[in-house]
């Protein structure tokens, strides 16, 4: 039996999604924390790999969530060591952040099912070799961050250079491909998402988001299961 994986999440809302239906489904031991909730992050060491998701969060506001230094320390120390990484949204911002790129606020938000292309070097990487060279993906994010050194670029949108990347064995990716209709129809009933999506793109937002989910779930399960199993099986050897 391999060592357990260890799950990151910055809001007890924002679960692995379709990622945590395939770790259930071939039987991946994991440990959950909620990093808003703990009162202290484990160790970094004995992880067969880490998957870090998505918050409301800037990557930069250690001030006023100061796990945020800790959990930056744990994922360095981890990748470092070349334990295999997953980031999604703020998990892919922290990745970059504790390799010692800038996160800051991108130029306007990405919100909704939007288009994301693979650029020449994904052909060759073994998580992301075989996808589509466009596909479509949920966005909901407003920060972007620097391609830290060494890492190798796999993805862009017309919006943003950065939506995904590697370093050696640990990933990031901006996008979220882990959200099927379930997952999204019960983030418009937390409030404060609601208010975030109305305050940013109307009072029509959060229908027309989830709208958006429903109807490209045919496309985005099959791939989030397809890229994760890879990263799963031939990145972490889970």
């Amino acid at each position: 039996m391999s060592a357990p994986l260890l799950v990151l999440q910055h809001a007890g809302c924002e679960p692995p999604g379709v990622y945590e239906d395939v770790l259930r489904e071939r039987g991946v031991v994991f440990e959950r924390v909620v990093l808003d909730e703990a009162p202290s992050l484990p160790g970094s060491e004995g992880w067969a790999g880490i998957v870090a998701m998505g918050g409301a969060m800037g990557a930069y506001e250690e001030d006023a969530h100061p796990w945020l230094a800790a959990e930056k320390r744990l994922i360095a120390e981890a990748v470092g060591a070349g334990t295999a990484f997953w980031g999604v949204c703020l998990g892919a911002q922290v990745l970059a952040s504790a390799l010692g790129a800038e996160v800051r606020p991108g130029p306007a938000p990405e919100l909704g099912v939007m288009d994301v292309e693979l650029t020449a070097a994904a052909a060759g990487d073994p998580v992301f070799a075989g996808a589509p060279a466009r596909f479509s993906t949920l966005q909901w994010h407003g920060d972007t961050y620097e391609l830290p050194e060494g890492a190798v670029r796999l993805a862009r949108s017309e919006r943003y250079e950065q939506q995904a990347f590697a370093f050696g064995r640990a990933y990031g990716v901006q996008f979220h491909l882990e959200v099927d209709g379930a997952l999204a129809a019960e983030w418009m009933e937390v409030a404060e998402y609601v208010a975030e999506l109305e305050e940013l793109d109307g009072a029509q937002a959060p229908a027309r988001m989830l709208a958006e989910v429903r109807a490209a779930e045919a496309e985005t399960v099959p791939l989030a299961r397809e890229l994760f199993t890879r990263w799963l099986v031939g990145v972490a050897r889970v």
